[in-house]
């Protein structure tokens, strides 16, 4: 869900990265979702403590097994949620294309700030703490 969004807020222009932000990205990510001590670093018990949340979550029927139904419902699952997300893409990548020719411009694709403007609820130009709040909620809203 993390990554939706941060994709979501690139693709969308809230999140400018440079090419080694964007290349360091994932394993903040990593760290950031795993270190539940926030200590900087990534401790054996940490690991430990995710990889017992993954089997709880793919163990859908809490049997204490992972079984072949479970397994593919988690496959189809990932396949689902990657379709989405490639329809999402697809669908703002046209809106993107204002005079249709089936290609993104600097210029088009500069103008098009949908989710800033949606979040910029006070209409200021601006995004406070609480506006940032209001649309990642609506976004993780939408990813489940």
């Amino acid at each position: 869900m993390k990554r939706l969004v941060i994709f979501a807020a690139m693709l969308l222009g809230l999140v400018p990265l440079s090419a080694a932000q964007a290349q360091d990205a994932p394993g903040r990510r990593i760290l950031q979702r795993l270190d539940t001590n926030s200590d900087g670093a990534i401790s054996k018990d940490e690991i430990m403590a995710a990889r017992e949340r993954m089997f709880k979550r793919l163990d859908r029927n809490g049997d204490g097994v992972i079984d072949e139904k479970e397994v593919e419902t988690a496959r189809q699952a990932i396949e689902d949620r990657a379709a989405a997300a490639e329809a999402r893409v697809g669908n703002r990548w046209r809106r993107m294309d204002g005079n249709g020719d089936g290609k993104v411009t600097e210029d088009e694709f500069k103008a098009s700030t949908p989710l800033f403007d949606l979040a910029d609820r006070n209409g200021d130009g601006k995004l406070s703490a609480d506006e940032i709040a209001a649309v990642r909620k609506i976004v993780a809203a939408h990813a489940h």
